[in-house]
């Protein structure tokens, strides 16, 4: 039986062909949207291949296909990320690659189906979507403006949120995105002269001829400055290898800046990465055959990025050493053409930091929420 009213079934992806349904998928929900970015499906294979992808050595991550009849209406995973339960001393499972069509009942049985596999390994709620962690893509877009979603940020069909939370999810937290033009407001010059007088620290750019170094290095900053931030959790060395290699193409050294103390020790990081989305919309999922030629071609047409990472050692905060930052990263940006970036994502309760990216002359761009249901 086939049609609306044919009953829905979710099944495991346990064969090559299953996952092949499964990436195709969101096509089918996107097909009429101009603001989808497809992902690389090479990309996604090697998300769910466990020799591949990192995740798969410490967690758990089962997808799941609705279907109707013989036609697949929905999908999901699972996630039971061990490093969040050990980290955090909550017993939490997750749920992410969400995508469904505009029906209740297809949503909830996905949705049942997570929470039955997470209730069997003794977890107790289930937090969502994210893509197996806080470190990759987070979150649901609920309101915002219009437009591609920035490089490693969701997007998704305005009646998701409607779908979890009459399933009986509430907010968990909002993630919040700022928008800038690059512009550089005065009184951030002469603030980051005086900042830089009072500590004399200086800011230099990444040497792609030591990256092995410079990866320790922002290994180092990164599971430290954000070791108290909600939801976060430490990566793996083999994860942050993972994301560089994934990232090292599409890095711009000169957008990658590192802050050190007058002892040459390194106190702060700040990462913006050229919004290779631009490229990916033109590409439909396809690396091959031409879609190299495609990525090479669009990618002199970049013309916005994204801050990605901007943080600092727990005492050497409150000082004011984000504006010399800030301000690097959007003067060498402007230099190799980008006119506006995202800064994103940020907690909504970080009131200090978004306070700042706020007097940078930002704005609010767009909010995203990840949920919670008890299980």
């Amino acid at each position: 039986m086939t049609g609306p009213d044919a009953p829905v079934r979710v099944t495991p992806v346990n064969t090559r062909r299953d996952l092949k349904t499964f990436i195709a998928f969101p096509w089918s929900i996107y097909r009429d949207d101009p603001d989808w970015v497809p992902p690389l499906k090479m990309d996604m294979r090697n998300a769910f291949d466990p020799s591949k992808h990192p995740f798969h050595l410490h967690s758990e991550a089962q997808p799941f296909l609705a279907w109707r009849g013989d036609e697949p209406v929905g999908r999901i995973c699972a996630i039971r990320n061990r490093r969040h339960e050990e980290f955090h001393e909550e017993p939490v499972g997750f749920f992410g690659f969400f995508e469904c069509i505009e029906d209740q009942t297809v949503a909830a049985a996905l949705l049942d189906t997570v929470r039955d596999w997470l209730r069997e390994r003794g977890l107790e709620a289930m937090r969502g979507p994210t893509s197996f962690s806080t470190n990759e893509v987070s979150g649901l877009l609920v309101d915002g403006e219009p437009g591609p979603p920035f490089v490693m940020m969701p997007h998704n069909p305005p009646y998701y949120p409607t779908l979890l939370e009459e399933y009986g999810f509430v907010k968990a937290k909002d993630l919040l995105a700022w928008a800038k033009e690059n512009v550089t407001p005065p009184h951030l010059v002469r603030g980051a002269d005086i900042v830089n007088r009072r500590y004399k620290m200086t800011v230099r750019t990444l040497d792609k001829s030591r990256f092995d170094e410079e990866l320790e290095t922002v290994r180092m900053i990164y599971n430290s400055a954000w070791e108290k931030n909600w939801g976060f959790i430490p990566m793996t060395d083999a994860e942050i290898d993972f994301m560089a290699d994934e990232l090292r193409h599409v890095l711009e050294p000169t957008m990658a800046l590192f802050m050190e103390n007058p002892e040459g020790e390194t106190v702060g990081f700040a990462l913006a990465l050229p919004d290779f989305n631009q490229v990916l919309i033109r590409m439909n999922g396809r690396l091959f055959p031409f879609g190299l030629a495609k990525a090479l071609w669009n990618k002199r047409k970049i013309d916005r990025m994204r801050v990605i990472i901007l943080g600092l050692l727990p005492e050497y905060r409150g000082k004011g050493l984000d504006i010399p930052l800030y301000l690097g990263i959007f003067e060498n940006g402007r230099k190799v053409g980008m006119d506006w970036g995202e800064m994103s994502w940020i907690l909504e309760d970080n009131t200090a930091m978004n306070a700042a990216i706020e007097r940078f002359g930002s704005r609010l761009f767009r909010t995203y929420r990840l949920y919670d249901v008890a299980i």
